[in-house]
């Protein structure tokens, strides 16, 4: 059988003022296209559906259209678990309707899944973190430990106070107790977390910039080595790059998300994860490139000229733009750049002047002219260099306002 995993739609994001929802149909597109081309037969998304609690009206229909889309009106199973950005009630909500379109909807923890019987496919068993599908094109079933995002206090009610303590030991004794009792050599058995999960010893995974970090020190570190060894394929969420902390024969891949979404993930290319598997043997997988979105590019140049020529050639991008110079740009330098490009997210003027050490006063005099003092704090915050005239004329049409 073949499986796509995808995770970290986060529908509705935007970058500072830009909004992503077009790129996010774009790319949505794809990823049933993949489906389609690939003839995949079920599709797990692993958490970060909507990128806040409370998603805009165009973000909750994208992600309803595409899932039915991703099954095939009901042909094709699609498993999709919370993220720590999803509100797990406003999952769970829909999840009756949604079984007859093949959807099932994992807002929570510990959540039971009634079984059910469509056309292609059924739910043969489940139990507490646990669902047993049967397609009817198989002759095996397909076993799915899930996990959905747990914050603190859910943490709490499910896994005891001692979460620190108890964390890792809890969830292995859960994941190995399902394990032990259902996934037997019969069948092909999987995990799908929205968790931070990383091996054992390796240098610590940094979460991307704008995510909610779910790392809190090694408190809520889940190590690789209490995944159960019945299990072929780990689906995981959460982390933005794709990488695979598994080895070749047992994976534990987090799948990336379809679209650079901070400038910490600038130059990285966007993947899905197709996976073949069949029972009691090793999986495959590759990892398929998309296309579209926008790229993010961070630059650095030392003249408006330079900067201009690059972001007149570049005219795609999402970019933080940082110009070093030796005197603050001007007003209609600003203006230039910005006339000349439409996807400047960040725009930072770096004055260089290594001569400066004068050091701050240790007191200020608020009964002195502000001018004074403004240029005095102008200089400290700019190596030294002082206003220019528009900035000193900006300044006192304020004062005098």
């Amino acid at each position: 059988m073949k499986i796509l995993h995808t995770a970290d739609w986060h529908l509705g994001k935007r970058l500072d003022r830009f909004s992503r929802l077009e790129e996010q149909v774009l790319v949505l597109n794809e990823i049933v296209e993949i489906a389609d081309e690939q003839n995949v037969d079920l599709v797990l998304i692993a958490g970060d559906l909507f990128d806040n609690f409370n998603p805009s009206v165009e973000a909750t229909e994208l992600f309803y259209k595409t899932l039915k889309r991703l099954s095939l009106n009901g042909k094709r199973p699609v498993i999709a678990i919370s993220g720590n950005h999803d509100s797990p009630n406003l999952i769970d909500a829909p999840d009756p309707l949604a079984r007859e379109c093949g959807i099932i909807l994992i807002g929570h923890p510990k959540a039971n899944i009634t079984p059910f019987e469509l056309e292609h496919f059924k739910i043969s068993n489940s139990t507490n973190s646990f669902i047993e599908l049967q397609l009817k094109n198989q002759n095996f079933p397909i076993r799915i430990l899930h996990t959905p995002y747990a914050n603190e206090v859910r943490l709490k009610e499910y896994f005891g106070e001692n979460k620190e303590e108890e964390l890792n030991k809890v969830l292995a004794e859960n994941w190995a107790a399902i394990a032990n009792e259902f996934c037997d050599e019969n069948g092909v058995n999987l995990l799908i977390a929205h968790l931070y999960i990383n091996k054992k010893g390796a240098p610590i995974l940094e979460e991307p910039e704008g995510e909610k970090p779910i790392k809190i020190g090694n408190a809520d570190l889940i190590y690789s080595d209490i995944i159960p060894p019945q299990i072929q394929y780990t689906a995981l969420g959460h982390l933005h790059g794709f990488q695979n902390i598994g080895t070749l024969e047992k994976p534990v891949v987090y799948s990336s998300s379809p679209l650079c979404y901070s400038f910490s993930e600038a130059g990285q290319t966007k993947y899905v994860s197709i996976i073949e598997a069949e029972p009691n043997k090793e999986v495959s997988f590759e990892k398929l490139a998309l296309k579209n979105g926008k790229i993010l590019v961070r630059k650095t140049f030392d003249s408006v000229e330079k900067t201009v020529e690059w972001l007149s050639e570049n005219p795609n991008a999402l970019v933080e733009l940082t110009l070093e110079s030796r005197t603050f740009p001007k007003v209609e330098e600003i203006k230039l750049i910005h006339q000349s490009h439409d996807g400047i997210v960040h725009f930072i003027p770096k004055i260089k002047n290594q001569n400066f050490n004068e050091n701050p006063l240790n007191e200020i005099n608020i009964s002195r002219d502000p001018l004074p003092l403004f240029i005095e704090y102008f200089k400290f915050k700019n190596n030294g260099q002082e206003p220019n005239e528009e900035l000193i004329n900006l300044f006192k049409e304020i004062e005098n306002y």
